[in-house]
């Protein structure tokens, strides 16, 4: 049998919501309040998924929210609804997903000729968000807040598609979640600026001793730094290395500086990567004073001290923005920005109670 054609993971489930689920939550607690959504992992999350996605955690799924007291009561007995009475098939594509047994928790869609182990995630809000950022925002967020989480999250949790929102919640928390606050958004922007300053000079250092390597190393992680800064300044949340190229891409900065950044990267000697380098900061140095976040800064290169190679000094923009923050909470801050910033492992970025004791353990709690 053929595979149905390849369609946005997120329309398909959308539609699967209104014409699969819903009519059988209706029937199975008519006067019960919910709300359905699609957020967190998942390439469709990000509107990123291709045919390839299909190949695990893919197909029609969703997130059914009722209220705590509500989940606690029904949870369970709707999960067994939905398993015994959904369709094993939603426009041709299943919605029975089978264990692969290379992790946990994923799984691949497939037949089945008994009940559904369908992907229809039965929560409440406060629960989800907890178990994916850590703490429920609902209940308010802070500046510690704010440093604890990794971009990647941000986007999975404010990404995706709100297809109901009967209890009335996961509208205002999405929108809360949305952007940094201006405050805090200035602070990451300069710890941003701070770690492209604490590398541009290397490029030509490395180059200079005939480590080409080296130097091609470093403009890699420069252009990494620049792509995250760049969505930073568009107001997006940079999501992992996987996406961090599409979604940049899709911005018209990115389209911009994209020619660039893979001219340094291809380059084989380091006068030519530190050219074009110069071009992007320059580039993202006249973008920060449009931003209008503090006073004006010279955006052109110069050379680093007293030593040939030619440089932003991205610590005078750290420092401009800086010194144009006036809250307090914020000021306190070490000037290493959120937790992804400085923190780049896996097995902590993607769990929510070591992000949070690893942001705490710099920053203290309930900043």
């Amino acid at each position: 049998m053929n595979e149905p054609a390849f369609v946005p993971g997120l329309q398909l489930s959308r539609d699967f919501y209104h014409q699969a689920v819903l009519p059988l939550l209706d029937r199975a607690l008519p006067d019960t309040a919910h709300s359905a959504a699609l957020m967190g992992t998942g390439s469709e999350v990000l509107g990123l998924d291709t045919d390839r996605s299909r190949d695990h955690d893919w197909g029609p799924r969703l997130q059914l929210f009722l209220s705590a007291r509500d989940s606690a009561c029904h949870g369970a007995y709707l999960r067994e609804h939905l398993a015994n009475r959904l369709p094993s098939t939603f426009r041709g594509h299943p919605t029975h997903f089978e264990p692969t047994g290379e992790a946990p928790g994923i799984g691949v869609a497939g037949p089945t000729d008994g009940p559904v182990e369908h992907r229809v995630h039965i929560t409440d809000p406060a629960t989800w968000f907890t178990d994916h950022l850590g703490f429920d925002p609902a209940r308010g967020i802070t500046v510690a807040d704010w440093m604890a989480i990794p971009t990647q999250r941000l986007a999975e949790a404010t990404g995706g598609a709100l297809f109901h929102d009967g209890l009335g919640l996961l509208a205002p928390v999405r929108s809360a979640l949305a952007r940094y606050p201006r405050q805090v958004w200035m602070h990451v922007l300069a710890c941003q600026w701070l770690r492209v300053s604490q590398r541009e000079a290397f490029v030509g250092r490395c180059a200079e001793v005939g480590d080409e390597l080296g130097s091609a190393v470093v403009t890699a992680h420069l252009a990494r730094d620049l792509m995250r800064l760049s969505l930073l300044m568009d107001g997006r949340y940079p999501p992992y290395d996987k996406w961090l190229g599409s979604t940049f891409a899709r911005t018209r900065q990115g389209q911009d500086l994209a020619p660039h950044l893979r001219s340094a990267l291809c380059a084989t000697d380091g006068h030519t990567r530190e050219d074009h380098l110069c071009r992007v900061y320059e580039a993202l140095a006249r973008r920060h004073n449009r931003l209008g976040l503090s006073a004006p800064v010279d955006a052109s290169t110069r050379l680093f001290h007293t030593r040939p190679f030619r440089v932003l000094g991205a610590e005078r923009l750290c420092a401009a923005l800086r010194e144009s923050i006036t809250d307090p909470r914020v000021r306190a801050l070490p000037v290493v920005g959120a937790i992804d910033q400085w923190v780049d492992s896996t097995d902590v970025l993607t769990r929510p109670d070591r992000f949070r004791a690893v942001a705490e353990g710099l920053t203290g709690p309930g900043v």
